[in-house]
This record gives structure tokens, sequence and C-alpha cells, in this order.
């Protein structure tokens, strides 16, 4: 039953009572915290493309900035989620990678997704800018 993944063993069943309900699990509520944190889901969900260099991944989510993205990547690389590789050139080239972990987290996004396309009504478009 899928309320076991959402909270501790044996507190499961519609209706019961908050105080029958226990608490959340620990994984499943460090799960969400750390996919659902601003800007990772959008970060994620670009590298399943493939490896991403920075400039790619800011140009890509608009209202992002160079901090937010860096202390994002840096979070899920600690997570074992991103790998980071660096091309010794001239101007040095640094890709941004999904790992298998990272990766495993495809068919999630993917119901997501189908979730979103159902409940979610998509955001008004931003007006045109201004002829001067």
């Amino acid at each position: 039953m899928a309320t076991k993944t959402l909270r501790r063993a044996g507190h499961e069943g519609v209706g019961a009572s908050p105080q029958a309900l226990g608490e959340i699990c620990p994984k499943f509520h460090k799960t969400i915290e750390l996919v659902g944190k601003r800007w990772t889901g959008a970060i994620v969900q670009l590298l399943m493309d493939g490896p991403q260099r920075f400039t790619a991944l800011r140009g890509a989510v608009p209202g992002l900035h160079d901090r937010l993205l860096s202390e994002r990547l840096k979070e899920l690389e600690a997570e074992g989620m991103v790998t980071r590789r660096v091309y010794p050139e001239t101007p040095v080239h640094i890709e941004y990678a999904l790992t298998e972990k990272g990766r495993a987290l495809e068919k999630v996004f993917a119901e997501l997704h189908r979730w979103a396309d159902r409940w979610i009504a998509a955001p008004p478009a931003a007006a045109p800018p201004a002829r001067r």
C-alpha cells in the first residue's frame, strides 16, 4: 500500500485519527524536501536530457541566478545525484550530468508531468517586450 511509503509502518488507513497516523517517513520527508526545493526539480528535469553546462541550465530556467544554481548543483552533487565533469580547456568547460541515482527519478518526473497536465492550469503567457 502506498501509504506505507509516506508514513511509518503500522499507521496507515484512510480516515484514521491524527494520533493514529504517526510521523511521516523520514526518508520520504528528506526526498520531498530535496527534490521539492525551489529550482531543484527544474534542474533535474533539464539534466534528464543529458549533460548540461552551467550557462545552459541558468538560461533555461527564468529567474534562476548563478548563486542559487551553484548551490543547488552542489547539493545534488553531495547527494550523489549529479556529477560535475571539468574539461581542462581554455576557457574551462564544465558539464553537469545525472548519476544513476538522479536518473532513477525519471519515472517519478514523468508521473509528475502527467499529474500536472491533468490538474495544473498553464501559467499566463508572458507579455511581449514593449517596443520603443
